[in-house]
């Protein structure tokens, strides 16, 4: 009988946005085989108490699934080390998983896409990570799922033998990074991926992600991809603890399974192409930008 991946969950203060991600993702086929393993991180400080009581409360609400287990932390941890000791749990226990924040409104087949990938994929050592999230990308005639060399953190799964790649130390990562590579990790130039980096070292931001996928790039790993997203972020609100309000990475998600899955073990060149292109323009015109910012301020006004 098919064992299918635990999914684990990260909640901490967005109730409705909790909400909104768990009613979608217990939509889901396969949701109600699937086991659900929810945890909350404990408040970092009073003023956050109350939403997180409330996250908490209903978690306990949540039905659809095979199981829920609801893992409480008693104290702070963070995402980043909520998410890395969760996933490392759940690797270690059932070998593979599959990894939702508290802010992704997902396809009835996004669980499918995982669990058909994951068993696709278990055996090629060079696939380290499945995701769910795609731009939206305005190239035609795209493949239905394309390998790719960046791993997107919106939606996604991974297996004990390619998370044990993983390296939380930033400094052991960035040593051996050269310019070349420095280059070719951040898209040649068009994503901010090695500021994040520098960034982490220096304290500014708490990123897993950033750490994981520049432990996949150096072990020359590959990421799975949808040429439609099968995920959409709602965090870009301004309500989360690492987002701000912004509408450039808004798509529409995919609403029929995905059936076709790549059996080239190499990065798509022409999906590379077309997310370099939009990553080079995703922040729009001089013009766009400044609207965009204008927004964002009224918005922060209105709080």
């Amino acid at each position: 009988m098919r064992q299918l991946a635990p999914i684990a969950i990260f909640l901490y203060n967005r109730p409705d946005h909790a909400q909104r991600t768990l009613d979608s993702l217990s939509k889901n086929i396969l949701a109600d085989h699937s086991e659900l393993f929810i945890f909350s991180d404990a408040p970092k400080d009073e003023s956050a108490r109350k939403a997180v009581e409330q996250v908490r409360q209903f978690a306990k609400t949540v039905t659809g699934f095979k199981r829920i287990e609801i893992i409480e932390r008693a104290t702070n941890v963070g995402l980043a080390n909520s998410i890395i000791n969760g996933v490392t749990q759940l690797v270690n226990q059932y070998g593979k998983v599959i990894v939702f924040e508290d802010d992704l409104v997902s396809s009835p087949y996004t669980l499918q896409y995982f669990n058909d990938a994951l068993d696709r994929y278990v055996d090629q050592p060079e696939v380290m990570h499945i995701g769910a999230y795609m731009y939206n990308l305005k190239t035609p005639n795209l493949p239905e799922t394309f390998f790719y060399r960046a791993a997107t953190s919106w939606g996604w799964a991974t297996w004990a033998r390619a998370w044990k790649n993983f390296e939380p130390d930033v400094d052991k990562l960035m040593v051996q990074f050269d310019d070349a590579k420095i280059y070719q990790f951040s898209i040649e130039g068009t994503m901010n991926f090695w500021k994040q980096m520098q960034e982490f070292k220096a304290g500014k931001n708490n990123s897993w992600a950033i750490r994981w996928y520049a432990s996949i790039f150096l072990k020359h790993g590959l990421t799975l991809n949808p040429s439609q997203s099968l995920i959409h972020n709602i965090g870009h609100d301004g309500s989360g603890t690492h987002s701000n309000n912004e509408d450039m990475y808004q798509v529409q998600i995919a609403q029929k399974p995905v059936t076709r899955f790549s059996d080239v073990m190499q990065e798509n060149p022409q999906a590379y192409q077309a997310i370099k292109q939009f990553l080079k323009n995703r922040k729009g015109s001089l013009w766009q930008r400044g609207v965009r910012f204008l927004k964002q301020t009224l918005e922060k006004n209105k709080r």
